[in-house]
């Protein structure tokens, strides 16, 4: 399919982001803080540690 007609169909290319720019920004934020580890984070989030590197 070519890219043009995908997109007229509304088909997006690559995967699908684990977290919306708002739960980033919340994300983000609370790992700057220093009160919470990656790892309790991504638990909180719902996803692995890895998508938070």
């Amino acid at each position: 399919m070519r890219v043009s007609v995908a997109k007229a169909k509304g088909h997006l290319r690559g995967r699908v982001p684990k977290l919306s720019a708002r739960q980033e920004a919340h994300l983000i934020e609370l790992l700057e803080s220093g009160r919470y580890s990656t790892g309790e984070v991504a638990e909180l989030f719902g996803v692995a540690r890895s998508t938070i590197h």
